[in-house]
């Protein structure tokens, strides 16, 4: 290897590595001010007369479900497990400039197309066979959601979460968190969040990828006022969203009551026991070991029962 090769690779290596430089130290320091100021806030007399108001929660409506069922725990892991393969293999789409291999959907069966198939990455197919299983799972929880009534614990119903979302905000902000009662009501802020991600982002991430996709059809009226451009800009933004959410939602969980909040996400019940941990240990290492095999030398086989791979 010559000099000027190495010299660049170590170029490019440092290039790539730069932006934590100052983008680290540039979060932490913005994260001292915001507690700092929301400290600082709590201070005033108008503020603790604000939270006094406003403590950070609404009382649910009448007849809202207790608790939750077994089938939430299972749809909340198939989930987790969807969304982190999705986000990691759209990553990939969007970075990835030689992919190791390619795939062509066979033009035939119940679903054909004009013409030759268009060839795809082998990652863009495994990111939309994910979305499709995302999808189908997201059908099941909307349906079980509001048959159940567990949608009453996600949507807000009064605008009094308004305020009280804004004094939960202060009271994480300043490190003097709200009280924690999952399993019965969620803070307001806790409730805006999960709706906002159920009812805004997930039809979005949906609508922009479907858009995204080959199946659109090219020359479909609707393209005019909904092209492929307007798509892209809002479906990246809208995967950041989801990695910000996830962030903050694995964080709080973990700072809040761990096995408490545990048992709730993987146990159906409502204790410190260690039951909710060790299935939530499983989930893990089901999420590590699929991160592994989602590679070419284990997908080609899955991949060409439906079409053809190639290099």
């Amino acid at each position: 290897m010559s000099t000027s090769t190495s010299s660049k690779k170590k170029s490019a290596g440092r290039s790539r590595w730069f932006p934590l430089v100052w983008i680290v130290p540039a979060a932490i320091v913005v994260l001292a001010l915001v507690v700092l100021g929301a400290q600082w806030l709590r201070t005033l007399p108008e503020v603790q007369s604000f939270l006094n108001d406003y403590p950070g929660e609404v009382p649910p409506p009448e007849g809202t479900p207790v608790g939750f069922p077994a089938w939430l725990n299972w749809s909340h892991f198939l989930n987790s497990l969807l969304i982190l393969l999705i986000i990691r293999t759209g990553w990939q789409v969007r970075t990835t400039q030689r992919p190791a291999a390619h795939w062509t959907r066979n033009n035939k069966g119940l679903i054909r197309t004009k013409g030759k198939p268009t060839k795809i990455s082998l990652d863009l197919w495994l990111h939309l066979t994910l979305d499709a299983l995302w999808i189908l799972n997201g059908l099941v929880f909307f349906v079980l959601l509001f048959v159940t009534g567990q949608w009453l614990r996600v949507v807000p119903t009064t605008w009094e979460h308004i305020p009280n979302a804004l004094s939960a905000g202060l009271q994480y902000a300043s490190l003097n968190w709200p009280h924690e009662n999952g399993w019965v009501n969620y803070n307001s802020l806790q409730l805006i969040a999960y709706f906002v991600t159920i009812f805004i982002a997930t039809p979005l991430a949906i609508a922009t990828g479907i858009r995204m996709s080959g199946a659109w059809p090219k020359d479909a009226a609707i393209n005019k006022i909904y092209p492929v451009e307007v798509a892209r800009a809002i479906h990246f933004p809208v995967m950041l969203y989801f990695v910000a959410f996830i962030i903050v939602h694995i964080t709080l969980v973990l700072t809040t009551g761990a096995l408490r909040n545990l048992n709730h996400m993987y146990g159906a019940r409502d204790d410190d026991s260690w039951v909710g941990f060790w299935f939530f240990i499983g989930s893990i290492v089901v999420m590590a070991v699929l991160w592994i095999l989602a590679r070419p030398i284990f997908l080609r086989p899955i991949a060409s029962l439906m079409g053809t791979v190639s290099k």
